[in-house]
């Protein structure tokens, strides 16, 4: 938070200077402060946030990779005039301790092109499928991996993924 804050303050002022840059890490630790003491805010909190925002970074850019492979691989269902699509659906468990880790997976079966997630219900999902190619290892993805890793306490940016 206390970054954000000097970003804000630097991003606002339109210029970096020495004067600007000192003048806003004072107001940024007065504001700081002020969120810790007034809304429920800590140092191990902001901790714990930055821990995360790396692996979370990491998870955005692997979304954004699969939507773009999946982009391709519906384009080439659809325009292949051999293969016709077998729509499909996927009942699966994904073990998310959290219901916003629950949620960014629906999320992210959603914006991947060919799949939809159907309902959710605690930690079951069902997913349509466009095909049925496009839900082979659904429950073992690299979305649940990653997500698992964010879940869990105490780790420095999870494992590494082989994709």
């Amino acid at each position: 938070m206390f970054l954000l804050y000097f970003a804000l303050w630097i991003i606002f002022n339109g210029a970096i200077t020495l004067e600007i840059c000192l003048f806003g890490i004072g107001v940024a630790a007065v504001m700081f402060a002020f969120t810790c003491k007034f809304m429920d805010y800590s140092i191990a909190r902001e901790r714990q946030v930055l821990r995360r925002f790396f692996p979370l970074i990491h998870y955005i850019f692997v979304l954004v990779k699969e939507i773009i492979k999946a982009n391709f691989a519906v384009i080439h269902m659809i325009l292949s005039e051999k293969e016709e699509p077998e729509p499909a659906l996927v009942h699966f468990t994904a073990d998310m301790q959290t219901r916003t880790g629950r949620a960014l997976l629906a999320n992210a079966i959603t914006l991947t092109p060919g799949t939809i997630t159907v309902t959710l219900q605690d930690a079951d999902y069902v997913v349509h499928c466009l095909d049925e190619s496009l839900a082979v290892g659904m429950d073992h993805s690299i979305f649940v991996e990653l997500l698992e890793d964010l879940e869990r306490p105490g780790k420095e940016g999870g494992k590494k993924h082989e994709q």
